[in-house]
């Protein structure tokens, strides 16, 4: 059985940042991920990098690899933009 996630856009994505919401969410490989409980997402900033992004490229100059999202709740899927 497959998990049904619910959609979300870019820019409801963008208000989970840590700052205009409390959640601290960020979108990696189309699926949104809540890092709220992370001490290293603290006011939604690790880094260089902001929370309420898609973080899919950005992961590519990261020291670890994408297995630190398994540790992290699936919140829902990004919703493909128009482009």
């Amino acid at each position: 059985m497959s998990e049904t996630l619910k959609e979300y856009t870019y820019s409801q994505l963008a208000l989970r940042n840590g700052q205009d919401k409390e959640e601290v969410w960020v979108a990696y490989q189309g699926i949104i991920y809540d890092l709220s409980g992370s001490r290293l997402w603290r006011n939604g900033k690790h880094y260089e990098h902001w929370a309420g992004q898609d973080l899919s490229e950005e992961l590519a100059d990261a020291p670890h690899s994408e297995k630190v999202f398994l540790k992290f709740k699936k919140v829902g899927k990004l919703k493909a933009q128009n482009r």
